[in-house]
């Protein structure tokens, strides 16, 4: 009571528990879950499977579209601001090809997360801070949809996974700041 009065943290209202923490929302989380997945891995399987991407001509895919971000910052309101077209040509283009195989596997493992539901939260930010990438490319197609209903799917990790493997794993491993049964030897495991 530093000031005289206690500060109580402010509780959320009824509508914002009930979409991100019931798990009666699980049915809607799990639709914007597949969504967003069936788009990821249909992108990084496509990727995967192409050389350009992924094999003996790793890079080249990836190149292409850096150079089509860096073309994209000039005028008085470009689609790429300079700090991220610094980025992409001396951190991204020089090491192409590894950020080619990076870029495709990594929309291939957030497609299946989200899929099966493994590490909802987890996923959907990984797969947010993917579009984030592609928008500040410039690049707009269906990242804004994508990071918006990612959002979504973060702020209810709790029952975005309720149908799926979280369901499982989530009690066994637990969270940082309350660990499962497999961390915690006190945890009754229900017996």
């Amino acid at each position: 009571m530093k000031h005289g009065y206690e500060l109580n943290p402010f509780e959320d209202p009824p509508v914002v528990k009930f979409l991100f923490g019931s798990p009666k929302m699980a049915p809607l989380w799990l639709l914007a879950r597949l969504y967003v997945g069936w788009a990821w891995l249909q992108a990084g399987w496509g990727k995967v499977n192409n050389p350009s991407w992924v094999g003996p001509d790793a890079g080249k895919s990836l190149s292409g579209f850096v150079r089509g971000a860096l073309s994209k910052t000039e005028g008085a309101h470009p689609d790429v601001q300079l700090w991220y077209a610094w980025f992409l040509e001396n951190i991204v283009l020089p090491n192409a090809a590894t950020w080619s195989v990076v870029v495709a596997w990594g929309e291939v493992l957030v497609g299946l997360a989200l899929i099966v539901g493994l590490f909802t939260g987890i996923a959907a930010f990984f797969g947010a801070f993917m579009n984030l990438n592609f928008l500040f490319a410039g690049a707009v197609s269906t990242n804004p949809l994508l990071f918006v209903l990612s959002i979504g799917l973060i702020l209810a990790w709790k029952v975005a996974g309720y149908i799926g493997l979280d369901i499982f794993v989530l009690p066994l491993l637990g969270t940082p700041w309350s660990p499962g049964y497999v961390f915690s030897p006190n945890k009754k495991t229900g017996s």
